[in-house]
């Protein structure tokens, strides 16, 4: 497995990033086709009190992501607890996630862009006080079924996934829902 170890606000000793290396190939005996894997390491917060984070994405064959972030007072801890996060999702989404492997003849359904609407200009008053959308994201809709997209939410660790449904060959968004179950907006045109 290839692993990209990046850092911010930290200098990446040999010795850290050996330490990284190790931990996550832990990884490999849960999934064999582990490629690659991305890790960012952040220290963050006052200098008598800095906060360690580190966040690990890994890309699977069937097109799911694994993605775990945790943080502490010290790096090494931190890189312990993401790496036994990453564990519990997949022994939690074994059978599901080794299903979906199997599953290898997904169609791939051709997704038209949606229209978008041109944005209404407010007043130079308003438009101060407004928020703002400070980050925008893009991404490849993968093709699968509900459940599959609750599991990649679950396994990203958001409140909220936007999956192409092929029950229905619409966009869809899964949510969680603040009472624990999973809420489904299905678009009427």
């Amino acid at each position: 497995m290839r692993i990209d170890v990046r850092g911010r606000n930290i200098e990446l000793t040999d010795a850290l990033r050996d330490y990284v290396e190790k931990r996550l190939s832990k990884l490999e005996r849960y999934i064999d086709d582990l490629r690659e894997a991305t890790v960012t390491l952040q220290v963050e917060g006052e200098a008598h009190r800095p906060s360690h984070r580190v966040e690990v994405t890994i890309p699977l064959n069937g097109g799911l992501i694994l993605r775990g972030e945790e943080g502490s007072d010290d790096m090494y801890s931190s890189v312990d607890l993401v790496v036994e996060k990453l564990e519990k999702q997949i022994e939690k989404y074994r059978t599901r996630i080794l299903k979906r492997y199997r599953s290898a003849g997904l169609k791939k359904v051709p997704v038209e862009p949606l229209p978008v609407a041109a944005p209404v200009m407010p007043e130079a008053e308003e438009r101060e006080e407004a928020p703002q959308v400070v980050r925008t994201k893009r991404f490849a809709l993968k093709p699968m079924d509900v459940d599959e997209a609750v599991m990649q939410m679950n396994l990203l660790g958001h409140s909220f996934f936007v999956f192409f449904n092929t029950e229905t060959n619409q966009v869809n968004v899964v949510y969680r829902r603040r009472d624990g179950n999973y809420g489904l907006i299905e678009p009427e045109f």
